[in-house]
């Protein structure tokens, strides 16, 4: 094999690669002769057939498996003679294109975007502050009063009196179009109604506040644009309303019982869980945050020119994740989004760069278990469905190394923090859920506590 530079400039280079005729004739041959040892035809015994009649029948498709072969075989090792690390799969174009002459050497040029060459900062240098948030009392009993609304029981309203806000209507329900015609599947009998909760068609709920039982109400609504059943989005709809029962929710006291009905041993019990589950949030947080100032010190400390085609392949999914939540809320792309996305993914790919030459150094590696333990915590994330989860990624192995990439970086990160000058500093909860506006890294406020896990009994 013969290699030599076409061109060198920047981060492009172009090789072109000679593989002797020679070569790809014994390969050819020695394939032809494995064939000959498994294939079928008339007249001949398996392994007695000979070479004219083998090329005859399997020449051209034994030749295009050789010539694959030796082309990924070769650009491998023209890239490590060169010393060269692609950035992406090289661009390989056949010098005589498809009139390829077996008699002759096969010369190919390949067209490269390298790795850029450049010096990691002194990792002992960087200085950054962790932020941490106490768990204050007030946010314990905030939770404890969403876990005692979400725990709540309704009782049958006795009076007769309209129905009004966080009150729930026990209804018979069926749906009609505008000219009469029954939707099916749009019917139910006893549906317990909790007017305000939103969890209805935009519009339903608010049309039975007032209105009292026995009484039959036309609920007049329309389907949203994005409704899941395709027939019915964007339709107005006339449902037929039966309310039934009126029924109003018991006030659910924080004590020893309600800790006991989520199988906690008191009330204190259930505090202290919430608290730890509140601090894991908090936590999280603080990692994040900690994550953000490192990225922000390591993009600040590297400059090096970056390789075009992966700056243009981050941008563009960077551009479809946005056109995608612009489709949802209505909107669409525009030229001054995609200008301030641009030096979002350069960030993105420079980061991935340093972070990369990091680990390399560090020799930073993703074990099977690592993976693993990713993809279970996935599938708790589905309770009930676990073993389908399971099920669906043992089926599918690509999926699975789409885990890597993050659990490598974390432990990057995990290794440049030994490294750094690591400073805790107390903040509120508010600047430690304050959200950064710059569209790359945002810190989000935690979501509303359910209960925690109850315990096994």
């Amino acid at each position: 094999m013969q290699v030599s530079v076409l061109k060198e400039e920047g981060l492009s280079r172009e090789l072109e690669v000679t593989i002797p005729a020679s070569q790809i004739q014994k390969r050819v041959e020695k394939e032809l002769v494995a064939y000959g040892q498994r294939a079928k035809i008339d007249g001949f015994r398996k392994g007695k057939i000979p070479m004219p009649i083998l090329k005859k029948n399997y020449g051209k498709m034994v030749l295009g498996e050789v010539l694959d072969k030796e082309i990924q075989e070769s650009a491998a090792n023209a890239m490590k003679e060169k010393e060269i690390r692609p950035a992406m799969q090289p661009k390989i174009e056949l010098k005589d294109g498809e009139n390829f002459d077996e008699n002759k050497d096969l010369t190919y040029t390949m067209k490269i975007e390298v790795l850029p060459v450049f010096d990691v900062m002194d990792l002992s240098k960087i200085a950054i502050e962790k932020p941490i948030a106490k768990v204050e009392d007030k946010v314990v009993d905030e939770t404890l009063e969403r876990i005692a609304s979400s725990n709540r029981s309704f009782e049958k309203v006795e009076e007769d009196r309209p129905a009004a806000m966080s009150d729930v209507c026990v209804v018979d329900f069926h749906g009609k179009t505008k000219d009469g015609v029954e939707l099916p599947g749009m019917s139910g009998h006893d549906m317990n109604v909790e007017l305000g909760a939103g969890q209805l068609i935009p519009g339903f709920e608010d049309q039975l506040v007032g209105k009292k039982v026995g009484e039959h109400v036309h609920v007049d609504v329309t389907f949203p644009e994005d409704y899941g059943v395709a027939e019915l989005a964007g339709k107005p709809t006339i449902f037929h309303v039966d309310i039934k029962e009126l029924r109003t929710a018991a006030q659910t006291k924080i004590d020893d019982e309600l800790a006991k009905k989520l199988n906690f041993e008191n009330l204190e019990t259930l505090k202290d869980a919430v608290r730890k589950e509140v601090g894991r949030d908090y936590d999280q947080l603080s990692r994040m945050r900690l994550k953000r100032a490192l990225l922000d010190v390591l993009d600040e400390n590297h400059s090096f020119d970056l390789p075009a085609t992966m700056v243009e392949m981050e941008f563009d999914s960077i551009v479809r994740q946005m056109e995608q939540e612009k489709k949802q809320a209505g909107e669409e792309i525009t030229d001054a989004d995609k200008d301030e996305l641009k030096p979002i993914s350069e960030r993105r790919v420079r980061l991935g760069l340093v972070l990369a030459e990091i680990g390399r150094d560090a020799k930073v590696e993703v074990s099977q278990e690592e993976l693993y333990k990713a993809i279970y915590a996935e599938a708790r994330k589905f309770p009930g469905q676990e073993q389908q989860v399971l099920e669906f990624y043992s089926k599918n192995p690509q999926v699975i190394e789409s885990f890597r990439a993050p659990i490598y970086e974390d432990k990057v990160v995990d290794h440049i923090l030994t490294k750094a000058k690591v400073t805790e500093k107390e903040v509120s909860l508010d600047e430690l859920t304050a959200e950064e506006d710059d569209g790359d890294t945002s810190a989000k406020k935690p979501a509303k506590k359910k209960a925690p896990a109850k315990k096994k009994e």
